[in-house]
């Protein structure tokens, strides 16, 4: 993936992790203060209901100001016009709250007017949860009031909490959420860092084998156009192999070199009018002698000598040669390698090459373009290569926009079919 895509992936998730941040912490704060203000109006609705059942019960008239104040954040008066009994008033408040479902610890006290103090009466839970308390000693009294009642929730935060248990855990969800996106966006950019320092050392490292591999290909011409070694069978012989090799270890190290470009989109296609027929012909003139000393064959039927094509012609040489190279090393026998070129129809045509191979296994099938694949040949590794080939096929194909697939079952060969447009 380019450097730009990256960064541009980049940008954007910072500003999507911002937002989802932002537009989280927004809704928590919102809902905390609509919880909070839920928890005011309920506390504020059941005080009033205690103070009328106080008034009917005590037959006095509630002060028509001043009711229910709300000291603290979770401290509450009542003033009310009589004297309070304790055990009553707890009564009520229980009531009261769990009518409205204020399932929270609260404690409450009574103003003594005669010793001008604050009676503590208890510390109440309605819950059934048996969880420890520590009495409060610092409850203030009011002197704007005279017969009053105090109620305090030391539990009011905790309380509020847990009714946002929901968007809580969607809270902890996006945080997560974050949190992997980020690791994510880590590893991807830690991949791709090793990955530029895996394909820079590959490509340095083939492109200085170049120099050696051109001055080993010059000396070993050298060598064997010397009268002493053509005289000498012997040497004759290990001059041809050194001649042999070189072309290999050249051809290794230009496919490495095909694939980094096509990875770095450094390559660009060179489209010319090809006779598709007479480009195959000379292809098999030069694979002819390959496929002789194995007893082998090659050869082309074709519809007409006259089938133009827009392509590149290197990398369409390439991609014959590569299926080619491909069908005469997977054979165990006597290799035999039938190319066809049919009219499609009036625009397309069929290239299809045929072997009598080893055949690939359907469940390879899907994955012999995939880069570094190689089939399996069992315990023989007879077969060389770096399994970059139908990978380098698949991308030049793909860039030409030719349609390709392959027909296979093991034991009876391969048919590589490529579906190309005529000018």
């Amino acid at each position: 993936m380019p450097s730009n895509a990256i960064r541009t992936i980049i940008i954007l998730g910072v500003i999507a992790i911002a937002g989802i941040l932002f537009i989280q912490g927004y809704w928590v704060s919102k809902t905390l203060n609509l919880k909070e203000e839920e928890f005011h109006l309920t506390v504020i609705s059941s005080l009033r209901e205690v103070a009328e059942s106080i008034a009917k019960y005590n037959k006095t008239e509630l002060p028509k100001t001043n009711l229910i104040s709300r000291r603290y954040s979770n401290y509450y008066s009542v003033n009310v016009n009589s004297r309070i009994d304790a055990n009553i008033l707890e009564d009520f408040l229980f009531q009261e709250f769990e009518k409205r479902s204020l399932n929270t610890v609260f404690e409450y006290a009574v103003y003594d007017c005669q010793n001008d103090s604050l009676v503590y009466g208890n510390y109440c839970n309605i819950s059934e949860d048996s969880q420890a308390f520590v009495r409060s000693e610092d409850l203030p009294k009011f002197d704007d009031l005279v017969y009053y009642f105090v109620v305090k929730f030391p539990a009011r935060g905790s309380y509020i909490v847990g009714t946002m248990r929901q968007s809580i855990a969607f809270s902890i969800l996006a945080l997560l959420s974050v949190i992997f996106f980020a690791y994510a966006m880590w590893v991807i950019l830690r991949q791709k860092q090793l990955t530029e320092l895996q394909k820079d050392f590959i490509n340095n490292m083939t492109h200085e084998f170049k120099t050696p591999i051109s001055s080993i290909k010059i000396a070993s011409d050298v060598i064997a156009a010397d009268p002493l070694i053509d005289s000498n069978e012997r040497l004759k012989k290990y001059t041809s192999i050194i001649k042999q090799q070189n072309v290999r270890l050249n051809d290794q190290v230009e496919k490495v070199l095909n694939i980094a470009r096509l990875e770095k989109d450094q390559f660009k296609l060179n489209k010319v009018k090809l006779n598709i027929t007479q480009v195959i012909e000379n292809i098999i003139n030069n694979s002819q002698l390959k496929f002789e000393e194995k007893n082998g064959r090659i050869f082309l039927k074709s519809d007409s000598r006259d089938i133009i094509i827009k392509a590149d012609e290197l990398h369409f040489i390439n991609v014959i040669n590569t299926i080619i190279d491909n069908s005469f090393k997977y054979c165990n026998g006597k290799p035999e390698v039938k190319i066809s070129i049919k009219d499609k129809d009036v625009n397309q045509i069929r290239l299809s090459i045929k072997d009598n191979g080893i055949g690939i296994a359907k469940e390879d099938q899907k994955k012999i373009f995939e880069k570094f694949f190689r089939v399996s040949t069992g315990n023989i590794h007879n077969v060389k290569g770096f399994g970059l080939g139908l990978f380098y096929v698949k991308n030049i194909c793909e860039s030409h926009h030719w349609h390709f697939y392959i027909e296979s079952k093991l034991g009876q060969g391969t048919t590589f079919n490529l579906i190309i447009n005529k000018v």
